[in-house]
């Protein structure tokens, strides 16, 4: 292939090249360490892929490895692959509505296009809209993305705004579809968008909330607690914040600290209590458990702010491992007979 026709493809495409060519399995465990966006943006790059030549294959892979397999996966049934390949990275709740979002043959722009906003944008956008129409457009950023929305509305508004997601039971998708052509007019952007009945809901509330800074979230469940009091009790059966790991099982606990970075795990603990600390160090072996002891005496003051981002991050890997069935979370709203 000569650089003319290698220029037509760019980075994206030619991961999603890769990972179409590795096949199934090792593309799971590759999209596994990969954030929410990337994985979005590299499925839906897979799903269009198209004329792919062996020339092409070939160059891709020679950036990687000196050998090319004489078979590849690349333009046989593309959508059903990315499926299981995201149910075997993300489990089948995050990978239905990340296929919901991957838009297989959609162009649509205009709701897919705040997912790449600043927050403070997105809620410079939408704060004028009727709450049911934001509550709607939080449903569909995502918990991340949809917390740090919500942390800069006005407080007014936030307590309203969850109670209307906890209480929303999906919507039409022809609703959904004139919503993004509504966003679209607004500004101009790129990547699609497709339709989804499944917005929306108590679990996607508690993931906000959860994802909030801890003063914030404190505030937002006390306000909505005093207009409902049922419905406050119900989203906070499940959230699961950090000391609820305490109450993964020493297996469970070892695959995490697997998972987490180490200088995230060091910032983490400094706001940690003692039981936890304990539990960490106990599922270490001797020797790295000494050492970041270690570092935990060596380490200096760290910002509150700091303490708790190390903490979510470690919160987010927990559930992605608990959505794939590699362990179990046995916090708030867990029952077992």
């Amino acid at each position: 292939m000569n650089d003319l026709a290698r220029a037509k493809r760019n980075g994206l495409e030619r991961a999603a090249i890769l990972l179409l060519t590795l096949g199934e399995t090792e593309a799971a465990e590759i999209l596994k360490h990969l954030g929410a966006k990337d994985v979005q943006r590299l499925g839906r790059s897979m799903a269009e892929l198209a004329n792919v030549s062996r020339d092409e294959v070939r160059n891709v892979l020679g950036d990687f490895t000196s050998a090319v397999e004489s078979q590849t996966s690349l333009g046989v049934a593309n959508e059903e692959f990315v499926r299981k390949v995201l149910m075997s990275a993300l489990g089948p709740e995050k990978a239905n509505s990340l296929m919901d979002r991957i838009a297989l043959g959609n162009a649509r722009k205009g709701l897919d296009a705040l997912k790449w906003m600043d927050p403070r944008a997105v809620a410079d956008l939408v704060r004028s809209e009727h709450p049911q129409i934001v509550a709607i457009i939080l449903s569909y950023l995502g918990a991340e993305q949809a917390a740090e929305v919500l942390a800069v509305l006005p407080d007014a508004m936030r307590a309203d705004l969850v109670v209307r997601i906890a209480t929303l039971d999906g919507i039409q998708p022809s609703a959904l579809a004139e919503l993004d052509e509504v966003m679209e007019k607004q500004f101009a952007a790129s990547g699609g968008a497709a339709t989804s009945s499944v917005l929306g809901g108590l679990r996607t509330a508690a993931e906000m909330v959860n994802l909030m800074d801890s003063s914030v979230g404190t505030s937002l469940m006390t306000d909505i607690g005093k207009s409902d009091e049922a419905l406050s009790q119900k989203i906070q059966e499940l959230m699961f914040v950090f000391d609820d790991l305490l109450e993964i099982d020493d297996r469970g606990m070892q695959e995490l600290l697997r998972q987490v970075p180490a200088d995230k795990l060091l910032i983490a603990l400094k706001g940690a209590d003692e039981s936890f600390k304990t539990k960490v160090f106990k599922n270490m072996s001797q020797r790295a458990a000494e050492m970041l002891k270690g570092d935990l005496e060596a380490k200096g003051p760290v910002r509150l702010s700091d303490v708790e981002a190390a903490q979510k991050e470690i919160l987010l890997a927990a559930r992605k491992l608990a959505d794939e069935g590699t362990i179990q979370l046995g916090g708030k709203g867990e029952q077992y007979v």
